[in-house]
Parts: structure tokens; C-alpha cells; sequence
């Protein structure tokens, strides 16, 4: 079974639910369902293996051992071709916008995935993705600092590093909403985080 991206314009950022909808109409062939948009041109003429399908949608088909390889370039060329980027296999959609602070920031998951500049809404979305074969989700920093979260039997284990501070902290969280916005405050440079929960350091 081969492993898939799909690639279109959208104005404004759009859900993961949108998203699907649209995925699914575009590979029904659905006249209308995509605007034709240079860039997606441009996108399948610089990404080898990329088929432009219409004028305003491109598919790149992978082998699966293949899939960690090749999506990050995926993720980053459609990006800087102004396009939105749908993973179905994981029901994740890679927006242009909001982003956090930090250039260069990185979203890592324990099934492989690695996205550089991350939009928020994406973040958000990855953290409901973690299972036991997606055990972690991570932001990182370089260098700098990172976030990290992994399932346990009664909610979640939250690590944060600050490199500079020589400081290493972890806590337990109860739900998945906790987690979510302890990402969101990371993402976006504040630290309200570090204070509404009781921290070891490690």
C-alpha cells in the first residue's frame, strides 16, 4: 500500500475535516473542487514523482518505507509554493498559517513525522494523533529549548527543556486539553505553562 500527499490552494486556513472532504473530492474528480492555481504547477514541476492530476491539484505517491523521506520535502516545498498540503494517512492537515514565534521550529512525532514551521492548527491536530504506535509529540528548538508530551495510563508525561537555563523539567498532566494548550503556549513564546503545573526537575 503506497503512502500519499495532496496538494491544492486554499485562500485561508482550513480544518482537517475540510480538508478530507475536499481530499475525497478531488480524487472523485469532482469538477470545481479546486481552483486552478499556478502553483500547483510550479509545485509538480519541482518535486520529482509529484502528478499534477487537474489544474488545481497534485498528488505525491511514495512507498511506505519511503513516506518519512520524502514528506518532509512534501510539507516544505508546498509551503513555499503558497499551497496547502493533506496527509490522509494521518488526517492532518499542513496549513500556511497561523505560525509560532520561533523560525525553524520543528514538529517531531513518534510515527516519523518532522515538519518544519509548523502551523498552529496542525500542532493542535498532531497531539490528538499520539497511540502506541505514535507515542510522543515534540517541539523543538535547536539548540534552544523543546516541548514534549507522551500518553501514560491516566493522562500525559510533559517535559520542557530550556538549554540556555541548563534546565530540564517534567510533570504529569491529566487531559489532553492541558497538553494542547501547553503546546500552544510554547508555540507562540509565552510560559504560562511552567507555572500552572507542579514541575520535577530531572
Amino acid at each position: 500500500m503506497s503512502f500519499e500527499l495532496a496538494v491544492w490552494y486554499e485562500p485561508e486556513p482550513i480544518s482537517r475535516d475540510h480538508a478530507e472532504r475536499v481530499y475525497q473530492a478531488l480524487r472523485r474528480g469532482e469538477p470545481g473542487t479546486a481552483e486552478p492555481h499556478p502553483q500547483v504547477t510550479a509545485f509538480t514541476a519541482r518535486l520529482a514523482g509529484a502528478e499534477q492530476v487537474s489544474p488545481g491539484f497534485a498528488l505525491v505517491t511514495v512507498e511506505p518505507e519511503r513516506a518519512d523521506e520524502v514528506s518532509g520535502e512534501v510539507f516544505a516545498l508546498a509551503r513555499e509554493c503558497g499551497l496547502v498540503c493533506y496527509d490522509p494517512q494521518r488526517g492532518l492537515v499542513h496549513n500556511l498559517a497561523p505560525l509560532g514565534v520561533y523560525a525553524g521550529m520543528q514538529l517531531h512525532t513518534g510515527d516519523g513525522m518532522i515538519v518544519v514551521d509548523p502551523d498552529l492548527g496542525l500542532v493542535h491536530d498532531a497531539l490528538g494523533t499520539m497511540s502506541p504506535q505514535n507515542p510522543f509529540t515534540a517541539l523543538v528548538v535547536f539548540g534552544s529549548h523543546f516541548i514534549q508530551v507522551s500518553p501514560e495510563i491516566t493522562g500525559y508525561e510533559l517535559e520542557y527543556k530550556d538549554s540556555g537555563r541548563d534546565l530540564m523539567l517534567r510533570t504529569h498532566v491529566p487531559d489532553p486539553e492541558a497538553v494542547r494548550t501547553a503546546f500552544a503556549e510554547y508555540a507562540t513564546g509565552e510560559r504560562d505553562f511552567l507555572e500552572r503545573h507542579d514541575w520535577e526537575r530531572v
